[in-house]
């Protein structure tokens, strides 16, 4: 991707959190005559796996990906984080010289690794407690894996392939309007805010954090 050094974003804490708290990504793999495929899968990260962690998925059986996917050349899984529009009427550039345009502001982790599939049972069942203990611990009363009968949750087991990719790279691109003057970012902020786009105006207010 194309990354100016002023949005460039490579400490591990940072990027293991925008994929912690949004773990959707859209994984591109490419088949055996180059055709690619981009699959939406929610992910867990084992950061301690490896020099730049480990993420674990499951797809659908029915699913051709676990069979078609290239295991031999490395694979992308894209995380997006918050984004949002940035009107020029935001800018204190705009009274000072009218010199400003419209952008987008994004934050995004790209992380890339050699996809293998995985069809066991034990390591399934695994992967989806862990999966569902993660997204259920915020409710009130959290649903089990071990609520569902067991007879239902192993033939529901035989209907995934799980993924895991040891990643080779994890990049990170903030662009959240550090190019922008302290006035610019200022003002940046309080129209993110006014428009509810909190989350970006955090991120412009304090990059990473």
């Amino acid at each position: 991707m194309y990354l100016p050094a002023h949005f460039d974003e490579r400490r591990p804490e940072v990027l293991h959190a925008l994929v912690r708290s949004h773990p959707l990504g859209l994984m591109v793999t490419q088949d055996a005559h180059g055709e690619l495929a981009a699959n939406t899968v929610p992910f867990l990260l084992d950061p301690e796996r490896g020099p730049h962690g480990t993420l674990r998925a499951h797809v659908a059986r029915a699913n051709p990906v676990w069979r078609d996917a290239r295991t031999d050349s490395a694979s992308l899984v894209v995380f997006q984080g918050p984004q949002a529009y940035v009107s020029p009427n935001w800018y204190a550039a705009k009274a000072e010289s009218g010199k400003v345009v419209p952008t987008w502001n994004y934050v995004m982790v790209q992380a890339r690794g050699r996809v293998r599939f995985v069809d066991d049972a034990a390591w399934l069942r695994t992967l989806v407690g862990e999966l569902t203990d993660r997204h259920e611990a915020g409710h009130p009363a959290p649903w089990k894996v071990d609520d569902a009968p067991a007879d239902y949750v192993a033939t529901m087991l035989r209907a995934i392939v799980g993924i895991e990719i040891p990643l080779d790279s994890l990049v990170g691109k903030w662009k959240v309007s550090q190019n922008r003057s302290a006035d610019d970012r200022a003002g940046v902020v309080a129209g993110l805010a006014s428009d509810g786009a909190q989350a970006m105006a955090r991120q412009v207010a304090r990059p990473g954090e």
